[in-house]
């Protein structure tokens, strides 16, 4: 009466679908210099921990007794395990099972993995390696139809931005619903030469007259450099490593905090070089990320996205071990003047860390947006109304701390000034609705017409100016909260970090994220 039959029938089928495509196919694979999809996953996980859904689907083949005589697995290999402990949920796609195209993937298996990261409020970890959802054109011959274009279980994936982390890595070429699966994510990484993300691949794009590589046509230094992808790897390895980190700072669901760490840098702790980090010449760059360092916990700062929309910088740190969000200017591209990817950059983020309820710090030195015919062709102000847009409709507790500009609409940006945040400024502050050295001319107009010597005219008056401008007249009018000695930025942050806190509140966010 034992079913010990069954049990080593099953244990055959999971043998053969651990086959994947064939020992050629693999070897193929792997002499690309990509890793095949079951040691993604073990090297992704934490070790023994993959419980794998669905190990036996695919394809079977049976004789006409009914005994089964092969079996083509699944090219999507699905389950749960753990990263650093949390509990997640994969996705990983096996390129050796035709090329990982999503027709050989039982569309079924696609749609229950992502329900299953909703319904249990897991992360999800997408392991990308395949192309679109209908198979190739030569679908249509072997089903005798074609069909109107439809994407199953896309409302899950959409829901999901909006209650779990999901993470997608591009581990080879990615295309179509692919390619889509990777771009509908909060964090995404591609590696370097090995994979590529692409609308349609290079034999398609060849019929439109352009005869490209695949690295030419959607290598990872096009799509880190547009925004289309996070990051970039080098190796399969430091993308799963990126992907843990990122991971690191975020609660499972939006029904979760993210968690407080153990921290062994003092909060109180003071960096003396940050008295002389500001260049007294106001045309002097700086280095933002030696600021960002000095202040945060040692070892905390996780960039994110830093190869385009570069006059922002945007990322996730520690403050005496809460995570926190930052936000900072980069000087050293475009003086930190919001451009349209700069913006569109910081609805991503604000998107996301009001999602997961994470506080921010702010780091500002905004000189306004970018302007110019280049600034006007890319719809600058568009875009820079929408990031303006999503820090007025944040709700998560905010920190501003200005350390030299802040000027226009882009620098009204800096927070909410319609509720109440936390705003400090160094003595480096300069700020108001226009440089001086932007608006003298068009304001005194008139005074420069009238003299004798305009050049000597314009210098008086620029030198009038400079003395009102003073960041102390402007605290006098109680018009900022509060100047600091730059030295004491790190016990303010981490102080900001612990009172806002108990201030996080969970659930699904008014509005959320849009990929």
């Amino acid at each position: 009466m034992s079913w010990e039959k069954e049990v080593e029938e099953l244990k055959r089928r999971q043998k053969l679908a651990k086959q994947m495509g064939g020992e050629e196919k693999i070897a193929r694979h792997v002499n690309a210099g990509k890793l095949t999809v079951r040691d993604r996953i073990d090297k992704m996980l934490d070790p023994g921990s993959f419980e794998e859904v669905g190990s036996i689907t695919g394809k079977a083949e049976y004789d006409e007794d009914g005994n089964l005589l092969d079996l083509q697995p699944a090219n999507l290999i699905t389950g749960r395990g753990r990263v650093n402990g949390k509990r997640v949920v994969v996705a990983g796609d096996d390129f050796t099972v035709r090329g990982g195209a999503n027709d050989a993937g039982i569309r079924e298996k696609l749609i229950h993995v992502e329900d299953m990261a909703n319904t249990l409020q897991q992360p999800l970890i997408r392991l990308v390696d395949g192309t679109g959802g209908g198979g190739s054109v030569k679908t249509i011959e072997t089903e005798g139809r074609t069909y109107v274009p439809a994407v199953s279980g896309w409302e899950v994936m959409v829901d999901n931005l909006a209650k779990v982390p999901v993470v997608a890595l591009a581990l080879g070429s990615t295309a179509g619903l692919g390619a889509a699966r990777v771009a509908a994510s909060h964090y995404s990484v591609m590696v370097k030469e090995t994979s590529q993300m692409f609308v349609a691949g290079p034999p398609v794009v060849a019929r439109t007259g352009e005869n490209l590589t695949k690295n030419e046509l959607g290598g990872s230094d096009i799509h880190t450099r547009n925004g289309a992808v996070d990051d970039e790897a080098k190796t399969e390895e430091e993308a799963f490593e990126r992907a843990r980190r990122f991971l690191s700072y975020l609660p499972s669901s939006v029904y979760d905090l993210p968690a407080r760490t153990e921290c062994n840098d003092d909060p109180n702790r003071r960096e003396e070089n940050l008295i002389e980090a500001i260049p007294r010449d106001p045309r002097k760059v700086y280095k933002m990320r030696k600021i960002i360092e000095a202040v945060v916990d040692e070892g905390s700062f996780f960039e994110i996205g830093k190869r385009w929309g570069r006059s922002i910088i945007t990322g996730f740190v520690r403050l005496d071990g809460w995570p926190v969000a930052i936000i900072a200017s980069d000087p050293y591209h475009y003086g930190g003047a919001w451009t349209a990817d700069a913006s569109q950059k910081v609805t991503r983020f604000v998107d996301l860390v009001q999602t997961f309820h994470m506080p921010v710090v702010h780091l500002v030195d905004i000189p306004g947006f970018l302007v110019g015919r280049q600034a006007e062709d890319q719809a600058t102000i568009r875009y820079g109304v929408r990031a303006m847009t999503a820090i007025f409709q944040a709700t998560v507790p905010w920190c501003a701390m200005i350390v030299r500009k802040t000027y226009g609409v882009a620098g009204a940006a800096h927070m909410n000034s319609g509720r109440f945040n936390l705003r400090y400024a160094w003595p480096s502050g300069d700020w108001g609705s226009l440089p001086i050295a932007g608006g003298l001319e068009a304001a005194y107009k008139a005074d420069l017409a009238a003299s004798d010597d305009p050049e000597k005219k314009l210098e008086e008056i620029e030198e009038r100016l400079n003395r009102l401008r003073s960041p102390f007249r402007t605290a006098e009018r109680f018009l900022i909260d509060e100047i600091i000695d730059p030295r004491d930025t790190r016990k303010i942050l981490c102080d900001f970090a612990e009172m806002a806190a108990p201030l996080r509140k969970t659930g699904v966010s008014s509005f959320g994220i849009r990929p």
